[in-house]
């Protein structure tokens, strides 16, 4: 089951136990239930869930996926398990939308696939693209977009979370939203979750879990009780959740990634510089490509264009390939450069002596291009910690992603990317630590 998992009251992390809660998750449970089966999820951003789901990472999303005519013609689409109609919200004291006709004009915070961004548009709105219902909400009530059209389920399951008073829904759209799970076209499953699906209607597990979740909360009655937690609260649980995020995950992989691009680099570098033309054309197209394209590009057709031509790699090594291949074409011009600032005369007098071309780059110039390289490559170091962030786009969970699952159902964006934001400076603060110290200990041999 692929599910965002930021996505609250639908899909997300209890907050008191850290486990993936949520109506569409307790719903996906209770289907695989009755199939005989066991639901496993996998999480990833709303805009990614269907491209993952094209390249076979999961079988089926369980995400408030609605039912469209677009939607049917592309997937295999099961019975409703939720029923709603769509909204306009705005900020409470804005007057100026009263209908969907009055977004014309106006910006709406939108996430890039959902039919709701359609029917805005049609409406003649400017839409921002955000990642989820939650960016969304966030943006509207800084009062940096003047409305978001979503579905009535997930704007009445946010005020029941929140108490929120500073929106409010201004209107209707006009047009219902039966939400459903996804699979790929063809899918034997489907039916099964249909035959399920009626057996949860008629034993009335569906209405408990709607009123779980949906109902009570809307009427204030239910479970929660308890005393919000203060925003130190909330940041002093989740210190160790990321730190361990931190030390499982971001470090390690920017840490392989920068070994396996340097040992990239150094081969590119030397291509680049040799004098058989075809090696070098074929380092500077690298290189090329490599500069030319966004990291983020990278890493999506290594995740999800890859398997359309038969290659599925898992998360956590297609992160480390995408990683290692952009270090390799970056560094290697610095390493390049390091290279070509050694005095050609040490070449020169090496090979009197009778040294050959490798042992010369072992012995005389790669230990001096080291030194003048450690700044530069430092620098790509830390940008590669800083980039590793990027890997939550596709279903790696490091350090900004287990921020965005603790944000996700409370709203305390700022705390929580802030505390995200503290450990990557951290991170980097010790790495500019040890390159002045490797640049010390480089430089003992230098004469001055």
């Amino acid at each position: 089951m692929g599910t965002e998992g930021t996505y609250a009251p639908f899909s997300f992390h209890d907050p008191a136990t850290g486990r993936l809660s949520g109506y569409d998750v307790d719903v996906a449970e209770a289907v695989a239930h009755q199939m005989g089966m066991r639901a496993e999820f996998v999480e990833a951003p709303w805009d990614s869930l269907f491209a993952a789901l094209g390249a076979d990472r999961f079988d089926v999303v369980a995400n408030q996926v609605t039912i469209t005519p677009e939607r049917r013609a592309e997937y295999a689409l099961s019975s409703p398990y939720a029923v709603g109609e769509g909204v306009v919200v705005t900020r409470a004291d804005d007057s100026s939308i009263r209908s969907l006709n009055d977004l014309r004009g106006r910006t709406v915070a939108q996430t890039a696939t959902s039919n709701w961004t359609q029917v805005a548009r049609d409406a003649g709105a400017q839409v921002q693209t955000v990642e989820g219902f939650t960016q969304a909400i966030t943006l509207l009530r800084q009062g940096r977009v003047d409305a978001t059209v979503n579905d009535s389920i997930a704007v009445y399951a946010y005020f029941a979370e929140t108490g929120d008073s500073s929106v409010k829904i201004s209107a209707k759209t006009g047009q219902t939203s039966d939400q459903a799970f996804a699979a790929a076209k063809g899918s034997p499953l489907i039916p099964k979750i249909d035959h399920a699906l009626d057996r949860l209607r008629a034993d009335g597990t569906l209405t408990a879990i709607s009123e779980k979740y949906l109902k009570a909360d809307a009427s204030g009655s239910g479970p929660r009780a308890q005393p919000p937690e203060s925003t130190w609260e909330l940041i002093g649980r989740n210190l160790w959740p990321m730190a361990k995020a931190t030390l499982t995950t971001t470090i390690p992989l920017a840490a392989v990634s920068f070994v396996i691009g340097l040992a990239i680099a150094l081969v590119v570098a030397l291509a680049r510089l040799a004098e058989n033309p075809i090696l070098s054309r074929l380092a500077r197209i690298y290189v090329s490509i490599i500069r030319g394209t966004p990291l983020l590009v990278q890493l999506f057709i290594i995740f999800y264009a890859l398997p359309e031509l038969g290659f599925k790699v898992p998360p956590l090594p297609a992160a480390a390939i995408a990683f290692s291949l952009n270090v390799g074409g970056y560094a290697a011009e610095i390493i390049r450069s390091a290279i070509m600032s050694v005095p050609k005369g040490q070449r020169e007098a090496a090979a009197t002596i009778g040294m050959n071309y490798a042992t010369t780059m072992r012995r005389i110039v790669l230990p001096q291009a080291a030194r003048i390289a450690v700044p530069g490559l430092s620098n790509t170091l830390i940008s590669l910690v800083k980039d590793t962030s990027l890997a939550s786009t596709i279903l790696v969970t490091e350090l900004l992603r287990v921020a965005q699952i603790a944000a996700a159902p409370t709203f305390e964006f700022f705390a929580l990317y802030m505390t995200a934001a503290v450990y990557y400076w951290i991170v980097c603060l010790v790495l500019s630590m040890l390159q002045g110290v490797l640049e010390t200990r480089l430089g003992r041999f230098i004469p001055t």
